[in-house]
């Protein structure tokens, strides 16, 4: 199923790699006239059906895709993208263990650093390795429905699949680190513990707290860890897909405060912090969701400064993405954007990106999702 789900025909891919091809050039002028890459990459897809980027194409083409995500509001620094070329890599046991260094590298001691690691592509008749965990780091969710979860309510389809398949689960609380499910070339899926070194957690206070937790804050146990690296989207580049390719950036705070932690289809906190405030949370009118999530989100940006872990919040990124549409602008390339996802989930229209209209326009290279990805996300077929 997922050979038919991700080829392409020579001719589709010939296309895609001229195009790539001559972008490559254009935008690395040192890389010279691109007749003579174009007929090498014509002539190896005539023989094998597919054609191999040289380490400086792959880490211009993961930059780009970076640059092109329409949902991505943080793409002013894509190329800074740090690209660690593991294309040789196939089997589970090496794929697993480089996303875990991939995970220490990129945490860099708190001063995260936007990184991809890549795995073998497919091939013709051979589809190359998959990532089903949608993030390198998932905390548990113990439970079947999210009012009675313990964890978070998203990640209990795949916490009860890995228990059935003999994961022993974590100590119980809302924040169990879940293994991390990877399936290799010619293999089943296979799962893996993330190793306790590998993830930076940020406890998460209030800073109207005491050192103490005298604002009752620290009792809760609350946490979250450093870096968010999506695990599970194909990147493509030039018609070659990389269907193992995780990547991150760095959080913006209301990922965590006012989505994660937050919805009620995940942690749903915001009636526990309301009655903590105690606030009238009786009736909607006395706005108390959107008071407590306010103090949710200065939890998050608190904790996360004291514990010297980068992290952005929504007013000052919103500002960095119109500096990067002017860059590129004056560029002359176009840049696309999904509305709905650039701007902040809380407080939208005191950012300036609210007051703007922007084209979801789909360019390559591209992070995709391809059909499937979400049921594998959700461990589903898993056992």
């Amino acid at each position: 199923m997922e050979i038919l789900q991700r080829r392409s025909t020579t001719a589709q891919v010939w296309e895609a790699a001229e195009e790539f091809i001559r972008l490559f050039h254009r935008e690395n002028p040192e890389a010279g006239d691109p007749r003579a890459r174009l007929a090498a990459v014509r002539a190896e897809l005539a023989e094998s059906g597919t054609y191999r980027h040289t380490p400086q194409e792959l880490v211009h083409g993961a930059r780009v895709a970076w640059r092109n995500s329409n949902r991505c509001i943080g793409r002013l620094y894509w190329n800074s993208l740090r690209v660690r070329d593991r294309r040789g890599l196939a089997d589970s046991d090496a794929i697993a263990a480089e996303c875990f260094e991939h995970l220490r590298e990129a945490t860099n001691g708190g001063r995260v650093r936007p990184t991809i690691t890549v795995f073998a592509p497919d091939a013709p008749e051979r589809p190359g390795p998959l990532i089903w965990s949608e993030q390198l780091v998932r905390y548990a969710g113990y439970g079947d429905h999210h009012s009675v979860t313990v964890g978070d309510a998203r990640n209990a389809p795949l916490t009860e699949a890995l228990l059935q398949l003999g994961w022993s689960g974590g100590a119980g609380t809302p924040f169990d680190l879940l293994p991390l499910v990877v399936q290799g070339v010619d293999d089943k899926p296979r799962w893996f513990d993330t190793p306790a070194d590998a993830v930076l957690e940020v406890p998460i206070r209030h800073p109207d707290g005491d050192d103490r937790g005298g604002d009752g804050w620290a009792d809760w146990g609350l946490r979250w860890h450093a870096v968010p690296a999506i695990s599970n989207m194909c990147l493509e580049i030039g018609g070659i897909h990389y269907p193992a390719a995780p990547f991150n950036g760095w959080y913006m705070g209301t990922e965590i405060g006012a989505r994660n932690l937050a919805d009620a289809d995940r942690y749903n906190l915001l009636p526990a912090v309301g009655r903590r405030l105690g606030l009238d949370t009786s009736s909607d009118r006395s706005l108390w969701k959107d008071r407590a999530l306010v103090e949710l989100n200065r939890a998050v940006l608190h904790s996360f400064d004291r514990a010297g872990v980068t992290i952005a919040d929504h007013h000052t990124e919103s500002r960095r993405f119109l500096t990067h549409l002017e860059r590129e602008e004056r560029r002359g390339r176009d840049v696309g954007a999904d509305w709905s996802w650039i701007v902040p989930p809380i407080s939208g229209s005191a950012t300036p990106v609210f007051h703007r209209t922007f084209e979801d326009r789909q360019v390559s290279p591209a992070y995709v999702h391809h059909p499937g990805t979400q049921e594998r996300a959700w461990g589903r077929d898993l056992v």
